[in-house]
Order: structure tokens, then C-alpha cells, then sequence
């Protein structure tokens, strides 16, 4: 969809709810230019001019991030503070409060949805794509080293008893993690196998030869 739209009506505030219902967004997601002022007309019988507005959205992804998690917290009755950070195109969101462990969820796949849903919400209507990361008392880098150790674990196991490992189900993120720490290992390799959502990582052998 077009970032810029023009909205027309009887009167300016007509012309903008125009350009917002274009849009489908909310007048403080918005910049105006008044392109022309509605006139009647000489003695209001000739050349009668509508308002025109030019109507363009606001890309700050930081403020619409905001603005989703607020009225999600609301509606859970989490409170908690929200600490936003924009940086090369990446929105780092970090939440601190008490009861944090309901956002998280099993696994994190609360946290994952909650970062899935505010990335669809900022980069609606945009073209310059923003990644998200949502976290919350550093589960992130946590459970990165707990998927390192798995993966290292796994390793040696296979390497002990001769044989592949299946691991459980992972999102795409948390594979690429085990992918990432075993793939200069010496004596094995991984790939993925199996449909979302109970794709999942193989350690294998490698060729002795």
C-alpha cells in the first residue's frame, strides 16, 4: 500500500479522516499537508473547492511497538516496564517487572508470539523491514547457552555411542543455534529435518573417509 495517500472532503478534518480510512491507521500514525482549503465559491454559487490533504505515514516503529504492547499488557493486567531500543534496524524491546515468567511462557513460545505479533503490527504498510527482538530477564541469552550446552551434549553423545541424535522440535531460531555451535565441529554435522511445527535438529557422523 501506497505510504501517502490524499484525503478529500467538506472541511480539512473531513479531508484527513479520509486519508486515515485509506490507510487504515490512526490519526497520531499520521503527518498532514494541507494541499487546499475548502471554499464555497464566490457568494457560495461558483467554483466551490473541497479541502485536499496529503496524508502520510509516520514510520517510527518504536512508538507503534509501544502503543501494541501497552494494550496487551492492559489486557493480560501485566504490569511491567518497557525499555525500547532502535539500532541498524533491529527493535531491541526489553520488559522488566514481576511475574515475567507468564510472557515467557513454555519454552519462550509466548515470548516468540508476542515478538512475531509486534513485528507483523511496525512493519505493516512498510517497506524498510524492522527485526524484533523481544526479551524479558535476559531469557534470551539463557536460553541460548542451555540450546549451546544441548548441542554440545548431543555431540558427544553421538560420537560416543556411534550413532545420530534426534533432538526435540525447534523453532527455526533455536536450531540455528545448535546449527551454529556444532558447525566447525570435527566429528559431526547437522541438518533439520521434518515440517513445522515439529521440525527438528540431526546430529550425524561424519564420513570417516
Amino acid at each position: 500500500m501506497n505510504k501517502t495517500v490524499t484525503g478529500t472532503g467538506k472541511t480539512v478534518e473531513d479531508a484527513i479522516n479520509h486519508g486515515l480510512q485509506q490507510l487504515g491507521v490512526t490519526k497520531e500514525q499520521v503527518e498532514t499537508n494541507v494541499l487546499q482549503v475548502p471554499d464555497s465559491g464566490l457568494m457560495k454559487l461558483f467554483g466551490k473547492k473541497e479541502a485536499i490533504v496529503e496524508v502520510s505515514l509516520i514510520n517510527n516503529p518504536e512508538q507503534r511497538a509501544l502503543d501494541f504492547l501497552n494494550d496487551v499488557l492492559h489486557a493480560m493486567k501485566i504490569n511491567c516496564k518497557i525499555k525500547t531500543r532502535l539500532e541498524d534496524k533491529i527493535l531491541f524491546i526489553n520488559l522488566e517487572g514481576k511475574d515475567m515468567g507468564v510472557l515467557i511462557g513454555r519454552r519462550g513460545q509466548t515470548l516468540d508470539s508476542l515478538q512475531y505479533l509486534i513485528s507483523l503490527v511496525i512493519n505493516r504498510q512498510h517497506e524498510e523491514y524492522v527485526r524484533v527482538i523481544l526479551d524479558t530477564e535476559n531469557y534470551r541469552a539463557k536460553r541460548e547457552k542451555t540450546l549451546e550446552d544441548l548441542g554440545e551434549k548431543m555431540a558427544n553423545k553421538a560420537v560416543y555411542y556411534q550413532k545420530k541424535m534426534l533432538l526435540e522440535p525447534m523453532n527455526p531460531s533455536e536450531r540455528r543455534v545448535i546449527h551454529a555451535k556444532l558447525q566447525n565441529h570435527d566429528k559431526v554435522f547437522t541438518f533439520s529435518e521434518g515440517e513445522e511445527p515439529y521440525r527438528r535438529v540431526v546430529i550425524q557422523l561424519k564420513d570417516k573417509n
